[in-house]
């Protein structure tokens, strides 16, 4: 009979939350946890959190009660950023068990007893000055490609982004740490690694411990590039003022490195620009989408955006609309603004009323479905690789191209996690893209 406990775990957020719940996910594992899907049993269910936006910080209930629904008796626990900003109201609410803060997280199994509910949330939480060492992840046996944490925390001062007091400052793995795990990665026949961080372009700060840059991200990428094994290295999100010339050269010659960029724009504004606090102006940002497509005219570029911030008036928003408007970029993340605790901009004045934020929203998410669609069209008849998911959707198997193009085909296990080349044939009702096998299977 197996007596083995039963852990959990579910994500909200960004890609470095689900490297670093893979990472969380092990250490119990090596304490002789099974872990299960979030909807079955569990004796232990944890959870890590998110507060970017309002809407994470009200799911973070409703997964609680998930939780209860499927073990009334289990014990819940809360990592991540939202458990470091807000310890306490996280530790208030009905169920939860456990809080832990930016550095506790990485040793959960130490603050488990018997896993007992408790009368009242238990809560161990750092001073967010004391998150100043690094701990490494990766994600493995969650999804086709696997999550690369390389950097984490961050030094910008945006007024809006309480990243800095959930994450703390600036600081980045060792090269060889990047190197070894990556490594590991390749073994487990995973073809893609998207490299993670809070401010993955501000790596090599932080490396030893010291402020001081050992190695730049040029020199991560230009070492990563030469491992082998690996099929495809992805870039998430990088801070246009430190995507410079050389990594956009590296990546247009690149072996494993594919042509696909997410560059936060944030505002298209200049003066709007200047109240968040962002280290750009627009015209920097038309500079990097002009040399990325100059070497790379197939790539796809996303685009982060935020509406609603204070101050934005109806013109400053018409600004930003036309300047995505004309710019080649690919699709857009829209965000819509949200007042957070201990943030600069939740103090500014000219505050944008919700109603008038929603519209701006909805009109960018529309311009992003026409830019995306742009794209898929510019990209009907080209010759690409495919990777495919392993998830059937509704009799249905999708991939995404080197270049972010997503493709659909009637389901056959016999796709998963392989890479295809195919060329691009048309666009269906959906919004994919429908194909036609070039070559037998790649890899």
């Amino acid at each position: 009979m197996n007596t083995k406990k039963k852990v959990a775990f579910y994500t909200l957020g960004c890609k470095l939350n689900f490297s670093e719940t893979s990472t969380i996910a092990r250490s119990f594992e090596g304490e002789g946890f099974d872990r299960v899907d979030f909807s079955e049993v569990a004796d232990i269910y944890v959870i890590n959190t998110c507060s970017v936006t309002e809407n994470a910080d009200k799911r973070f209930k409703s997964i609680v009660k998930q939780a209860q629904k499927a073990n009334s008796e289990a014990f819940v626990a809360a990592v991540g950023c939202y458990a470091q900003l807000k310890p306490q109201d996280l530790a208030d609410i009905d169920g939860v068990d456990l809080v832990l803060g930016a550095t506790e997280k990485f040793k959960i199994t130490d603050y488990l007893n018997d896993l007992s509910k408790n009368d009242f949330g238990e809560v161990h939480s750092c001073e967010i000055e004391d998150a100043d060492f690094y701990v490494g992840s990766y994600s493995i046996g969650d999804r086709t490609r696997a999550f690369l944490k390389v950097q984490d925390g961050c030094d910008y001062k945006c007024t809006y982004c309480t990243i800095p007091l959930a994450r703390g400052i600036s600081r980045s793995d060792t090269m060889e740490n990047v190197i070894d795990n990556a490594i590991e990665i390749s073994k487990q026949d995973i073809k893609e690694i998207v490299l993670t961080g809070v401010n993955i372009g501000d790596y090599g700060k932080g490396e030893f411990g010291n402020k001081r840059h050992e190695h730049t991200f040029l020199d991560l990428v230009s070492q990563l590039d030469k491992v082998e094994g690996i099929e495809r290295l992805r870039i998430s999100s990088i801070e246009p003022n430190l995507l410079k010339n050389e990594t956009i050269d590296l990546v247009s010659k690149s072996r494993a490195f594919v042509p696909h960029f997410h560059i936060p724009l944030q505002s298209g504004s200049n003066e709007i620009l200047k109240k968040m606090k962002r280290r750009y102006s627009n015209e920097l940002y038309v500079d990097r989408v002009s040399k990325i497509k100059e070497v790379m005219p197939h790539a796809c570029i996303g685009v982060d955006v935020i509406v609603g911030f204070p101050g934005e008036t109806d013109a400053h928003f018409l600004e930003t609309y036309n300047f995505l408007n004309t710019l080649d970029i690919s699709y857009l993340h829209v965000f819509t603004y949200s007042e957070r605790d201990n943030t600069e901009a939740a103090q500014m004045e000219d505050v944008v009323a919700k109603n008038v934020r929603s519209k701006r929203s909805k009109m960018l998410r529309g311009l992003s479905v026409k830019k995306r669609r742009a794209f898929y069209e510019s990209q009907i008849s080209t010759s690409r690789s495919v990777l495919f998911e392993s998830e059937n959707k509704e009799g249905y198997i999708h991939g995404f191209t080197e270049n972010y193009v997503k493709v659909k085909a009637p389901w056959n296990p016999g796709l998963v996690n392989t890479i295809h080349q195919i060329t691009l044939s048309s666009i269906d009702d959906d919004g994919l893209v429908r194909f036609e096998f070039v070559k037998e299977l790649i890899s």
